[in-house]
């Protein structure tokens, strides 16, 4: 069965010193690379899915309530929208950047881009991206493309585990993936809510396991 790793998120402001920092996320990023460099052949395709907002409405708010409307983040273009340093890329094939103009939770919302291609113009409202200069119009979703890789499994990891985590993997196994999280390499915000995001995912059929059990 072809499988595919997807990792979710790790980008700078999600990561200490961040605008949304989540406590361990650049552990995550090491840890991930040390992950990929012992078993990076096990994977078809290793993907990673990056917020990559230009104007998520409602999604951002000065006064954010941390559960529909967040501090700005991950902003196209800008530093914090990149990926963490202590990721290694070397791995990597695929970058599926959401949120442009929504929430963006799942990677499955994600489109194949190149972050590296930013074009940017000064604008009444600030910087500006422009969004085609950076993801062609003809570029597939994560979906379409693991189908076009022939992948059946995902592994699914990052940050944040009671966030986006949780959307791309639900999503994936909506999509019918046969969908692994491996807890030691996401992070989350929440205890409680890491906690029911678990049992969420057994419920949907999701295996949740460890490095150790693995």
């Amino acid at each position: 069965m072809a499988q595919a790793l997807i990792i979710v998120d790790v980008q700078n402001d999600f990561c200490e010193g961040g605008a949304l920092a989540v406590e361990g996320g650049a552990q995550v990023a090491a840890d991930l690379s040390e992950f990929l460099e012992e078993n990076h052949a096990e994977y078809d395709a290793v993907v990673t899915t990056q917020d990559w907002h230009i104007d998520p409405g409602a999604h951002f708010a000065e006064k954010p309530d941390f559960v529909r409307s967040w501090p700005v983040h991950c902003v196209a273009g800008t530093e914090g929208a990149d990926l963490h340093e202590d990721l290694d890329t070397d791995y990597i094939e695929a970058r599926f950047l959401k949120g442009l103009y929504d929430d963006g939770y799942s990677g499955f919302e994600g489109r194949l881009g190149d972050p590296e291609r930013v074009g940017i113009l000064e604008g009444e409202k600030g910087i500006k991206v422009q969004p085609e200069d950076v993801i062609p119009s003809e570029a597939p979703d994560l979906d379409s493309w693991l189908q076009q890789q022939g992948i059946e499994s995902v592994t699914v990891v990052g940050i944040a585990t009671d966030h986006c985590v949780r959307a791309t993997a639900l999503d994936a196994a909506e999509n019918d993936y046969a969908v692994t999280v491996i807890t030691d390499l996401t992070v989350g915000v929440s205890e409680d809510k890491i906690a029911e995001t678990y049992e969420e995912f057994r419920e949907a059929g999701i295996t949740v396991t460890s490095l150790q059990d693995l």
